[in-house]
């Protein structure tokens, strides 16, 4: 029981890392700005549900995709983490792509739920782990992550005024830096594996 609390945890922490649902707070609340709490809801559901569906999708099939392309285990975390570590690194340096047209608030929850919340290292990070855990880990740690990112994402607005963008910007710097670390730890893992 305990190693399966500790495979949870370490899966929602990884999946919760690659969503940084913070980095979403400020271009979400400029894009629902003015909308009614109900609006600002229903975008925040459709982001989750977009990210959601994606990650279900990659987590249930990803054995038929290994198999179609040929791909091992080993190679798929070696790949995977260096792509990680340097989403880890833009987040740590503050490098990002923000999508142009933030005027549309309708379009707010497709944006946000990809490729914000739910792009490359999302899919791969989903895919890594059931490799490592099977199925059932992965899926209730993106439960658990797409609910706490509604959370963060509804509230969005109250958690700028509270702590503003530059307190916010350091917890998705700390994140970006979780990010490559568990990025290496594949890395080695996938190498070992290889050799």
């Amino acid at each position: 029981m305990e190693e399966f609390i500790a495979s949870l945890l370490y899966s929602f922490g990884a999946i919760f890392i690659i969503l940084d649902p913070l980095l979403s707070v400020p271009i979400f609340a400029e894009m629902t700005k003015g909308r009614t709490d109900e609006e600002i809801n229903h975008q925040a559901f459709i982001a989750v549900a977009v990210a959601g569906v994606l990650m279900y999708i990659f987590l249930f099939f990803n054995f038929l995709i290994f198999d179609t392309l040929k791909i091992t285990i080993a190679s798929f975390e070696v790949a995977g983490g260096v792509l990680l570590f340097i989403l880890g690194m833009q987040e740590s340096l503050g490098i990002h792509i923000h999508p142009e047209d933030k005027g549309q608030a309708n379009a707010a929850g497709v944006v946000i739920g990809t490729p914000l919340l739910c792009g490359p290292g999302t899919i791969t990070t989903v895919l890594l782990l059931s490799s490592q855990f099977g199925v059932l880990i992965p899926a209730l740690a993106i439960a658990f992550s797409l609910v706490a990112t509604w959370l963060i994402l509804r509230l969005s607005s109250l958690i700028l005024r509270v702590f503003g963008d530059i307190v916010i910007g350091v917890f998705a710097r700390m994140l970006g830096m979780l990010l490559a670390a568990i990025a290496v730890t594949l890395i080695a893992r996938g190498v070992v594996s290889l050799v």
